[in-house]
């Protein structure tokens, strides 16, 4: 995996709404919304993420989900 690409899909957001099985509704710093699900270290090791929370979002190519693997 080339990291300069990894890098680009890095967007960073806000947590609007908690929703069942660990998915989340993000307001993206360019103001989209985007429904997210939590990175499978986070939920190993048990990291909460609460509504207001700052975080980083690891963006699908295909416009789809994104995934949650910081919160800041």
């Amino acid at each position: 995996m080339d990291t300069k690409s990894s890098k680009e899909n890095l967007v960073y957001g806000i947590i609007e709404e908690a929703l069942p099985n660990a998915l989340f509704r993000v307001r993206l710093d360019d103001d989209r919304l985007m429904l997210a699900y939590l990175a499978g270290k986070m939920r190993k090791f048990r990291i909460r993420v609460l509504v207001g929370d700052k975080v980083e979002v690891f963006e699908d190519k295909y416009g789809g989900k994104g995934r949650i693997t910081k919160r800041l």
